[in-house]
Formats: C-alpha cells, structure tokens, sequence
C-alpha cells in the first residue's frame, strides 16, 4: 500500500490507496516490445468496470461500460486510459526506467502511422538510417495507418536479435522506403550533466524514474564548482508522480509540487520533496513541445514560484495523472483518475506550460547558457557582434589606451561555447594596445561563442581597467 503525505487547508492528511502506482506519462512512448494482450474469458472485466465506475476522472455512461472487453471500454475513454496484458505493463515500466528491448526511436500518433519525433543515439534505429520527421506507415508489410501508438508498438517490437522491416515515408521524398532494423536492449540514462562554460552546471533528465533522484543528488555533488545551473526537460514525457515531488524538492523556495483534482473530491495540495543537495544560484529550466506530464508538474510549479526561468516552447499540455490497478492475473488497468495543476490552480490539461522565453527550436540551450553567463558579468559592455567567423578565426582585442600586458590576469580572457565548455585560448601581446586571442581548437561550424575580456589588467599609466567587454561571435 502507498501512503502519501498531502497538505489541505492548513492540515495535514493521510491518502491511502490500494495497491496502485500513480503515473503522470505522455502517450507518445518509447518504442519498446509489447505483445498484444490475450483477450480470454478470464479478464476481469467487472472489476474493471467498477474501478472506471469509482475513479475515472469523469463520468461514463453505462453504454460504455457495458461494452464486452477492457480494451473496448479503455478504448473509449481518454488516450490515456488502458487495459494492459502482464508483458505491456512490464514494457510500460521498463521505458520509464530507461531500460527497453526495441529499435529506439521516440512515436507519436498520427493518421498516416506513427511518426518519429526522435531517434535514439547510438540505436539501432539510428544505425538503419531513421531520421527525426519519418513516418512508419507499415511494419513487416501491414499498414499501421490509423493505429493506436500502443497497437503500432506492438507490432514494431519484438524479441532482442530479430529483425523488423518498416515502411518509411520521408518528408519530401515521394517513394516510400523500405528498411530493417535489428532489435536489441538499449540503455538509457536517466540523467545525463555536465558543467558548461562560465561555470554552468547542466542536468539532463530523461524519465522521472525511481532513480531520478538519487541521480540528480548526485549530479549536483558532483559540480561544486557550478554558480548557476540548467534542467533540461525537453522531450522527457513523464514517469513516476513521486519522481515529480522528488525533483521539485531541488528547488529551494518551491513547497508544493502540484494540486491535485480528482472526482467528487476537494483539491489537494502534494508536498515537494526536500532534497539534501538544492539548487544554489539562478536556475533556467528548458522546454519543448514534447516535455509533458511530470516534467509540466514541475515547469508550472517552478514558474509559478519564481524559482526558475524556463526557455523554449510550449509544452504538451498533459495534465492528467494516471493510476495502475494490477489484477491477479498479472494484467494492469492504466486508469486517468486526476487532473493536475500548479499549486495556484493554473491549469496544465491540453493547455501546456509557455516558458518565459520562447525561443525557436534548437535554441533553447543556446539562450538560456548566454543568459546565466552574461547575469555574472554586471557593468560589462556588450561590443558589437562578429557573424560569418572562420573555424580558425585569431580575435584581435583593441584598446583606446596603451596598457601593461604584463598585468594582465591568466583568467582575463575567455571564450565560452554557448551549450559547451570554455575553450582554451593563447593570448599574445602585439603591442600596446592590441591583444591577440587564439583558441587552442577550430571553432564549431554554425556554434555561438562569448569572448570575455575581465577587467584584469592595468593600462601603462597604472590605472586598472574600468570594466570587462564582451562580444557575442557566430562561426560560418
């Protein structure tokens, strides 16, 4: 049994619930095997009835429920109300937790197929030559048009080593392709960091698994050195509510993770999980179309507060949360039995969260980097920009009076990758007035830097360099 700790009015109050597993997850999955569940006599259809009857976040009329099989019935409710088989569900909590049997794409619905809105690195779909944007319009020569994501998986998936042929219709190209894929198990993070330029911790979090966390926790100890962070939660579609409360609880003025509505019932307020290790310093959350569910809970909660700026697009606009009724045997009702909200009341359901900086595709990381850096170097002047910068570019910096180079600092001058890490440079006097800034590496095609100049220098009259200069540089 799950107990859960909720604040209503003031008070405390104890939920307690059967043994069931809350769930705040996009539809769009990752591709992982999922047989088709057997539809025997045996399915426990009243049970399922009244649960949908006792829970379901909306009413349902008994024409409904009174259809003959618990897919029948979950099929016409929302999208994201299900009657799983045993191995579905174990798929279901293997994607959460980041460990699946598949190709490794990322599906969406649609009424040619199911479209592919991200490819796994290093996968074997990857591998095959599927591209973000694809269509899969058939597999193994049966068309998927019109079929649920979830139908469209189960055909796709299968047993590690064997081999699936799928019909791709590429955008802009007439002929539909053929290509096959090899399945194997593919091992995901859950979170991935690192510490970018300018001191910038970067935490990557891909499913609100049991594991996030800990994860993160971890994360966080391992940049000391970070001043400010970024949590990226694009295209991360959900995973486990208490995941949700676990990874608002990083934020330190944030109390409440979400509200919670469910039928005949008063709101409730769920608590953020206090974390031993917060985030210490400005924080730039970022966003896309496909961040959904628990990663929403956060956005809104986080806005809401003040306790991060977010960047990017839209999100999904999942605002529902899902319980999992297991049955004896071994089958699983996936059931929408809430709708979420920030702990105001902003609504999240089929409206989305909208970041405080909406930024085009792509340049999320981009943005949100530049902005936590250029937050540190108060008073700076901004120089003008250099675009269509060779790979190779040597930067020369002109001052208006002569200086002593030889008070210069060794951290005087820095060039950061914006969504990288700093680059190493060689600076080299050429005379009095003029520096020159080589980098130790060619410079990224198409990648933005910031050349920093800290005011840590004397001009030859022994006068201390008023203040530092940047200059914004895009490389051809």
């Amino acid at each position: 049994m799950y107990t859960y700790t909720i604040r209503r009015k003031g008070a405390i109050a104890i939920l307690k619930r059967r043994s069931v597993r809350y769930f705040v997850l996009l539809l769009t999955a990752i591709l992982f095997y999922l047989p088709f569940a057997s539809l025997a006599s045996a399915e426990p259809i009243e049970e399922i009835r009244q649960l949908i009857r006792d829970d379901y976040v909306d009413p349902v009329p008994e024409s409904v429920l009174m259809k003959k099989t618990g897919k029948e019935i979950t099929d016409a409710l929302d999208p994201h109300s299900v009657y799983l088989s045993k191995k579905e569900y174990e798929g279901f909590i293997n994607a959460i937790d980041q460990r699946i049997v598949g190709i490794g794409v990322v599906l969406e619905e649609s009424e040619k197929g199911v479209k592919i809105i991200s490819v796994i690195p290093n996968s074997p779909a990857e591998q095959a030559g599927i591209l973000q944007g694809d269509m899969i319009t058939a597999v193994n020569g049966t068309s998927i048009a019109g079929m649920a994501v979830q139908s469209a998986i189960a055909l796709i998936g299968g047993d590690e080593g064997t081999v699936v042929t799928l019909t791709i219709q590429r955008p802009d190209v007439s002929k539909a392709m053929k290509i096959e894929v090899k399945r194997k198990e593919i091992h995901l993070p859950v979170v991935e960091s690192t510490i970018l330029g300018g001191h910038v911790g970067y935490i990557r979090l891909n499913s609100f698994s049991d594991e996030a966390a800990a994860e993160m926790n971890q994360a966080i100890r391992s940049m000391k050195e970070a001043e400010s962070w970024i949590v990226d939660l694009r295209d991360n579609g959900g995973g486990y509510i208490t995941a949700a409360q676990d990874v608002a609880g990083f934020f330190p003025n944030v109390s409440y993770a979400f509200q919670l509505r469910e039928k005949n019932k008063q709101p409730l307020l769920y608590e953020a999980h206090r974390q031993k290790n917060v985030f210490d310093g400005q924080v730039a959350l970022l966003l896309n179309e496909f961040s959904a569910s628990a990663s929403e809970m956060v956005a809104a909660t986080v806005k809401e507060k003040g306790a991060a700026t977010l960047y990017g697009q839209r999100s999904y606009g999942k605002g529902t949360m899902q319980a999992m009724y297991p049955f004896t045997d071994g089958s699983v009702l996936k059931l929408t039995t809430a709708r979420f909200y920030s702990p105001g009341g902003q609504a999240v359901d089929q409206v989305g969260v909208l970041p405080d900086q909406e930024t085009e595709i792509g340049e999320e990381l981009l943005l949100a980097h530049r902005d936590l850096v250029l937050s540190s170097l108060q008073g700076y002047s901004d120089m003008r920009p250099m675009v269509n910068v060779p790979k190779t570019k040597t930067f020369t910096i002109e001052m208006n009076t002569p200086m002593n180079w030889k008070t210069l600092s060794p951290s005087a001058v820095q060039l950061i990758e914006l969504g990288g890490e700093e680059v190493p440079v060689t600076v080299h006097e050429k005379n009095d007035t003029t520096l020159e800034v080589a980098p130790s590496r060619t410079l990224l095609a198409g990648g933005s830097y910031l050349l920093i100049v800290h005011p840590k220098v004397a001009s030859k009259a022994g006068k201390p360099m008023k203040k530092g200069i940047y200059v914004d540089i895009e490389v051809k």
